[in-house]
């Protein structure tokens, strides 16, 4: 195993801590998951910093790390939602956004060719807001009182940012959708007369 692959391996370490954090959600131990989320975050910005500072990147980490953030944020929002700490359209909205995006990329693929996928402002926003909610809401019942009204705040603005975002990238993908067809359709033979 070369160097080039231990970001890849951090990101898998950290795609497997799920397992233990939505465990420890579910079962209502809440220091245990916030260690282990903060690990999991940290582990997120060291494999980030040693892609970018050594330029260590592959084609299985450029799908494996946005994988492993989907996967431990949809099983963290299922824990939270299934203890009873977020209502279950939330889950079913932020779910839903990522199955209508994969969805859409699927079909970018499939019809017009390679996606290069660039993050956009809204969804960095979106996904701020989204740990934001879940660390109010493991703290509002785990560890510390906070008043409710944040919470329902963070719904709120989660919900917003969720279907903005959604948005957003079906309309900048659309858009480069109709660009990029147009332009193929331009590049063909034209029929003999």
């Amino acid at each position: 195993m070369s160097l080039r692959q231990l970001p890849n391996l951090i990101t898998l370490a950290r795609m497997f801590l799920t397992i233990p954090i939505v465990w420890f959600l579910y079962q209502g131990d809440y220091w245990p998951a916030l260690v282990l989320l903060a690990i999991a975050g940290f582990s997120d910005v060291v494999d980030g910093h040693l892609v970018r500072r050594y330029g260590w990147t592959t084609r299985l980490g450029a799908w494996l790390d946005p994988a492993a953030d989907k996967i431990l944020m949809l099983g963290i929002y299922l824990a939270v939602t299934l203890s009873g700490l977020l209502p279950i359209w939330l889950l079913f909205l932020v779910a839903g956004r990522d199955l209508w995006l994969s969805l859409g990329s699927l079909a970018y693929r499939h019809w017009v060719g390679p996606l290069h996928v660039e993050p956009l402002m809204i969804s960095k926003i979106n996904t701020l807001f989204q740990i934001l909610l879940v660390l109010g809401a493991i703290l509002k019942v785990g560890i510390l009182e906070l008043d409710p009204v944040w919470i329902r705040l963070l719904i709120a603005i989660v919900a917003f940012t969720t279907v903005a975002s959604g948005l957003a990238y079906t309309v900048v993908w659309g858009q480069r959708a109709r660009r990029n067809l147009r332009a193929a359709g331009g590049n063909r033979e034209s029929p003999p007369a």
